[in-house]
């Protein structure tokens, strides 16, 4: 059986196609009385518009900002690698989109960058939450103008945004002190060691998250460590876990729930790590597949890597906002992302261009 065209809804109405069109899209001119014949007939014939149809009829353009912290190399640069590479595409798909740089866990940047978002006359907005009130607020306010709000990767309360596409980050952190906890299993019962995390900033909901996962599984067998916190600055994160290994010398598992990869590396091959009698070498679980974790993994330094695939993480954003901006409903599941664990022998083929995929 077709599907009722908006010629049929004008026939059972009793008015032109010219008039069942303006009541479609609440154009003016028209009597009360044509308006309820046409919406009767909507009703009685079951009949769905078709908004891809309609915005090309109208040539409508997407205007999106996608708001993502600085990072010299890692996650988000592998994003924005693949927001510009596909740029062409996503314009014939009328999708004009300005990538805002903003440095990481900081929250009063994050809301000066919203505030400006509402000046830009945006259809929706895509964003890495911060737990902070400001941030909550200047979400809310921009939520009001009828801005969709897109949280990436780290989530914020459900009353500031429209959907989250991403981990489950408390998931992935479970997934990562279970994977420590097989790793420390000689025995069947006596589990012992000294675990040490590495965070970003525990601010960020996606470390929080993770940290929490991580500590339900881990912390009821083996001692977690205060966690180092780098603000996912590589230098910074090289030269204090250079310090912890050197003064915590029992380590047994690094969990790198951040970014920071490079850091982590240099400082993990620095550490003799390779040196090290196998028994007494930490097991180490890092966050984001990228050229330098895929390396350090086939050198021995890193045995797992927890990759959330963002080229699946943007256009799942894209096709959120799209739909937002319809005043489409949202599969609630649409945005999961179902992260993958690499270790050396399940390694994924390295792209042969274009950003490392999972990066």
């Amino acid at each position: 059986m077709r599907k009722p065209t908006l010629h049929d809804v004008a026939a059972a109405a009793g008015v032109s196609y010219a008039t069942a069109d303006r009541v479609l899209n609440s154009r003016g001119g028209v009597a009360q009385k044509s308006k309820d014949r046409v919406r009767t007939a909507i009703a009685e014939l079951g009949y769905q518009r078709d908004i891809t149809a309609a915005n090309l009829s109208r040539r409508r353009q997407y205007k999106f900002a996608f708001l993502l912290p600085v990072a010299g190399e890692g996650f988000f640069s592998a994003l924005r690698d693949v927001l510009t590479r596909d740029l062409t595409a996503r314009t014939q798909a009328r999708q004009q989109i300005t990538i805002i740089d903003l440095p990481a866990f900081d929250p009063s940047a994050l809301v000066r960058a919203l505030d400006q978002c509402a000046l830009g006359k945006y259809d929706g907005v895509c964003l890495v939450a911060v737990e902070d009130r400001a941030v909550e607020s200047a979400l809310i306010r921009l939520r009001a103008q009828g801005v969709a709000i897109v949280t990436l990767v780290a989530d914020s309360a459900p009353t500031t945004r429209d959907a989250y596409v991403g981990i489950d980050n408390h998931t992935a952190g479970r997934t990562a002190g279970d994977l420590m906890v097989l790793a420390h299993r000689g025995g069947l019962a006596n589990l012992q060691g000294q675990i040490l995390t590495i965070t970003g900033s525990l601010s960020a909901r996606d470390h929080a998250d993770r940290y929490a996962g991580f500590c339900d599984v881990v912390s009821g067998n083996l001692q977690v460590l205060p966690s180092l916190e780098t603000g996912d600055d590589p230098v910074f994160l090289e030269q204090e876990l250079r310090r912890v290994l050197i003064d915590n010398p029992d380590i047994t598992g690094i969990y790198n729930l951040g970014a920071g990869i490079p850091g982590l590396v240099a400082a993990l091959a620095t550490s003799n790590m390779q040196s090290r009698a196998e028994v007494n070498r930490p097991v180490v679980i890092s966050h984001e597949l990228c050229a330098a974790t895929r390396a350090a993994v086939e050198q021995g330094l890193i045995d797992a890597v927890i990759d959330q695939k963002p080229a699946q993480e943007i256009s799942g954003a894209l096709t959120t906002l799209v739909a937002l901006s319809d005043g489409l409903p949202i599969d609630a599941s649409a945005g999961q992302i179902i992260p993958a664990v690499h270790f050396k022998h399940n390694m994924p083929p390295q792209p042969a261009d274009g950003p490392e995929e999972g990066a």
